[in-house]
């Protein structure tokens, strides 16, 4: 099994790369650099999150994680069907919510929830840039923003149960004194 410190730093890495080398651009490449940026990273919680339930064998997980993401989908593109919102760039009319933003807290919620804070810190952190990304590069107002990363979280949060580590109950007989008999529990998880 994979240590999660020594799993999660490639995706570390890769955020301080893409973040580094946007910082070396002038204002229009660094815009460039940024979308394409949060193509890729808007995938990486998901995918992180797939890639920790099949390291777990868990198969709950993998179909939380799938249904979540469909439900997400079919949501956020029917909205960008029935709104036709103009993006600020003027590269499109599917500009609420945002798909891009909505697909990162789906996944970053996702192993928040299922796998604990040291999944889900990492991946909000990712998130994040994906959200900040979206806005820095004209894609998406704010609203825009927060519209997909609440639909990513709240259709996680609808399927996704927390992953409960096998627990070592311990039933045993019991005396209290001379008169009390009983049964004693023990739950180590």
């Amino acid at each position: 099994m994979m240590k999660t410190d020594t799993f999660l730093r490639p995706a570390s890495l890769l955020l301080l790369l893409a973040v580094a080398a946007t910082m070396v651009l002038p204002a229009q490449a660094q815009r460039k650099a940024v979308d394409r940026s949060t193509d890729i990273l808007c995938l990486a919680p998901s995918a992180t999150g797939l890639i920790a339930a099949i390291v777990h064998h868990d198969k709950k997980g993998i179909l939380q994680l799938g249904l979540s993401t469909a439900t997400g989908l079919a949501v956020t593109y029917g909205l960008e069907l029935a709104i036709h919102k103009p993006r600020p760039d003027g590269s499109g009319n599917h500009a609420f919510p945002s798909t891009h933003t909505m697909a990162a807290f789906n996944g970053a919620t996702f192993l928040m929830r299922r796998y604990g804070w040291k999944w889900g810190v990492p991946a909000y952190a990712v998130s994040t840039y994906v959200a900040w990304g979206r806005h820095y590069a004209r894609k998406h107002d704010w609203w825009d923003i927060a519209a997909g990363a609440a639909l990513g979280a709240g259709c996680t949060l609808i399927y996704t149960r927390p992953l409960l580590k096998e627990a070592d109950l311990t039933i045993a007989p019991a005396s209290f004194g001379d008169d009390g008999k009983g049964i004693t529990a023990t739950l180590v998880f």
